[in-house]
């Protein structure tokens, strides 16, 4: 039943990873609901990510790759914000 390989997995890596991608698939709703949905997964993701940054770092790397992605969903949700997504119809 219990395996001698050790877990790789990083759970708060991978929040973060799902979090800005749902902030980055809602952040085009018009009308101000992208920018306060959208931001405000946006906004819990990067916490997130950075929480599994440096989780990740102490196990020499493991698991960083969702992070990666999150950090790449979170500036593509901020930069579509800097030029009107989620406020303009």
């Amino acid at each position: 039943m219990s395996s001698s390989v050790e877990r790789q997995s990083n759970p708060t890596a991978w929040a973060a990873f799902w979090f800005a991608l749902a902030g980055l698939l809602l952040m085009p709703i018009p009308l101000f609901i992208g920018l306060i949905a959208g931001g405000a997964l946006s906004i819990v993701a990067a916490i997130l990510a950075v929480i599994g940054l440096l989780k990740g770092l102490a196990r020499n790397g493991k698991g960083i790759a969702p992070v990666v992605f999150a950090a790449i969903f979170i500036l593509l949700t901020w930069g579509g914000f800097s030029i009107g997504g989620g406020t303009v119809w």
